[in-house]
């Protein structure tokens, strides 16, 4: 059966957005843990990625080796295991799924579907930061696409009530973009900020000329029974935790 997962109707592809439920892992796992990283076991994970590559109808899955950079690369064939160290791709290959991980960044998924072309992009705060976005655009551009008719989507994530941050983070955007204030609220104190990433997020895209973003809007935290949430782990006290896939396929 395949997982329950949200769909974006900016995205005229087989794509997923894909949460907790469906899969086969068990404890903090619980149960569509997708991340090769984590310590799961193995045949789980394995399990729940072909869930979740079968529900999207695709041959094979592909996911990075994410560091939090704004690297983004053209994926030419398929590979095995974690993949490139990066946070951004893009390819025109038939039957690949490009997916992203993620327990509270952003997970994008883009597609130029004139030129048959998709891209997946993983942006936490820093990579959000470094351009991860620009350049998994910039990959895409490189395969043909055109920014003008690249439709996105960004999947669930952290959002403002729930991300709260120091003022080391508010002046690391503003010194880079000084219009970002914009996107930082009060905290519960003066030394820390409500910060809207999604916002950010999507303001960097309608700069970059992308055209209609959809935002799904959940959010991972808010919602922490039906996704994964490294700061819910983080509070519960939980040695690690399970990572939400998001991915999209060319047909």
């Amino acid at each position: 059966m395949s997982p329950p997962h949200l769909k974006s109707a900016a995205l005229p592809a087989p794509h997923g957005f894909f949460g907790r439920a469906g899969g086969v892992s068990t404890g903090i796992f619980s149960s569509l843990n997708a991340g090769l990283g984590s310590g799961d076991g193995a045949e789980n994970v394995a399990e729940n990625r072909k869930r979740c590559r079968d529900a999207i109808g695709a041959g094979h899955l592909l996911t990075l080796y994410q560091v939090h950079s704004a690297d983004a690369v053209i994926v030419e064939a398929p590979w095995e295991g974690a993949g490139p160290r990066a946070d951004g791709m893009a390819t025109r290959l038939k039957g690949v799924a490009l997916g992203v991980l993620a327990a509270d960044c952003m997970p994008f998924l883009f597609i130029d579907a004139q030129a048959e072309v998709i891209g997946a992009a993983h942006a936490g705060w820093r990579g959000a930061l470094a351009g991860v976005l620009g350049a998994t655009i910039g990959a895409m551009e490189r395969l043909g696409a055109k920014r003008d008719r690249i439709r996105a989507s960004l999947g669930p994530c952290l959002r403002q009530p729930n991300f709260e941050v120091g003022l080391d983070v508010r002046d690391a955007f503003s010194a880079k973009h000084p219009d970002t204030d914009q996107f930082f609220a009060a905290g519960v104190s003066p030394e820390k900020r409500q910060f809207d990433l999604a916002g950010f997020g999507r303001a960097a895209l309608a700069r970059a000329g992308v055209g209609p973003l959809d935002d799904l809007g959940a959010c991972t935290l808010g919602e922490k029974e039906a996704y994964f949430s490294y700061r819910a782990s983080r509070r519960a006290n939980e040695p690690d935790y399970g990572r939400n896939l998001s991915a999209i396929a060319l047909g």
